[in-house]
């Protein structure tokens, strides 16, 4: 009896056993499969918006953290044109070819937003489509974008930087550039020196100068075009006619090409067409009557090798480094050296680098006698410092040996 009782007991205490571990098995189960869920969830949540970006702040010393950083910051970027395309043939165009080369050389997903109108409130509208779409560098070419910058970084500051190209401080209506916004500007007056001395030096002596609308860029290309011009005149003991006038506008126009057309019929040998899409005019009207071109921003030859024109007019461009420019300031922000733009205006001329200019190869030196040599002595002069060039647009520069008609 006994040893049937200590049986009996002994098969209750196993199965006691057996049903107290069954119980936290389950528990452990289910707890599990919550505690993965939360987790799961938290885990995204932080890295995309927290614990990358509290890293990165307290371990900015190291530098592979810098550059894992680099790459978390900074991921997409999108350029707004001003209210062009991206085939203007002028400065949107150029600094869209700036983001396409960084970005295809590096792996950067990147897009272009073209604004519905000429606004601010339409360029603001891209710009918050852009960084909705989750794009993080925002490129912005054009002065038009000055009265926009302010608002969209006190909008967007902490969720995007900000590369405003050929903006400058008189464009910015007292706005201030923050720690994610850099500006650019170029001395567009030592360009268009370049250009009006190139002209004169080659022979011709009835100018004009076509500008689009009178803003500090156009009107210090203006103003360049003219001391250049004036300079070669001294030196050849020669006088110069130009004629000077601006369309109100940065495109084609059937009244300004009449009004070119004019000036051609009339003697004027070629014109400076300073402004966008506004050389179409001059273009259009040069070859009726034998005219020559000097474009800017880019180099436009090729847009004289078209098939539509008796022969190129273009004898020169008056350029300045939109490209070449684009594609630095975004190297430097995705190698986590932004620091050296951040807040900044910076000016680019000669004494910087090569930023403006002429083009020197064979295929776009449309000069009769001024020769690379020639060119280049005056370029150098003006690095130097031996020539100075005024960037002062408050009035029309005082000249000796040319005559300047401004047209209204």
């Amino acid at each position: 009896m006994k040893k049937l009782i200590a049986l009996l007991l002994a098969l209750v205490l196993v199965l006691g056993l057996a049903a107290c571990a069954g119980d936290p098995a389950t528990d452990t189960t289910d707890t599990t499969n919550t505690t993965d869920t939360t987790d799961t969830t938290d885990t995204t949540d932080t890295t995309d918006t927290t614990d990358t970006t509290d890293t990165t702040d307290t371990t900015d010393t190291t530098d592979t953290t810098e550059d894992t950083t680099t790459e978390a910051d900074y991921t997409k970027v999108a350029l707004i044109t001003d209210v062009g395309t991206i085939d203007d043939e002028s400065f949107n165009q150029a600094t869209w070819q700036g983001v396409v080369e960084f970005c295809e050389a590096n792996g950067v997903e990147y897009n272009y937003y073209q604004p519905t109108e000429d606004s601010n409130d339409a360029r603001l509208n891209s710009i918050t489509t852009a960084i909705a779409d989750g794009y993080d560098v925002i490129v912005m070419p054009g002065y038009l974008f000055g009265a926009t910058l302010g608002e969209a970084q006190n909008l967007y500051g902490d969720k995007a930087y900000f590369i405003a190209i050929d903006v400058g401080e008189g464009d910015l209506g007292g706005a201030v550039p923050g720690a994610k916004t850099t500006c650019f500007t170029f001395a567009e007056e030592q360009a268009g020196y370049l250009a009006g001395y190139a002209v004169v030096k080659d022979g011709y002596t009835k100018l004009g100068f076509l500008g689009g609308i009178a803003v500090p860029a156009v009107q210090r290309y203006g103003y360049g075009f003219i001391q250049g011009a004036d300079a070669a005149a001294q030196e050849l003991g020669i006088t110069v006619d130009m004629k000077y006038t601006y369309g109100n506008t940065f495109s084609a126009d059937p009244a300004i090409t009449a009004k070119m057309e004019g000036w051609y019929q009339s003697g004027t040998e070629i014109v400076f067409a300073c402004g966008g899409g506004i050389y179409g005019s001059a273009v259009e009207a040069a070859v009726q009557y034998e005219g020559m071109v000097v474009g800017v921003d880019v180099d436009q030859h090729y847009i004289g090798e078209s098939e539509s024109y008796p022969y190129n007019p273009f004898v020169t461009s008056a350029m300045k480094g939109l490209q070449s420019t684009t594609v630095a300031v975004l190297s430097d922000l995705f190698s986590g050296n932004f620091s050296k733009y951040a807040g900044q205006i910076n000016n680019l001329s000669l004494a910087e680098g090569d930023y403006v200019g002429l083009p020197t190869a064979e295929s776009s030196w449309g000069f009769k006698t001024f020769t690379l040599d020639e060119y280049n002595a005056v370029l150098e002069k003006i690095k130097s410092g031996e020539i100075v060039v005024s960037n002062d647009v408050s009035a029309m520069p005082e000249t000796t040996a040319v005559t300047v008609e401004e047209i209204q």
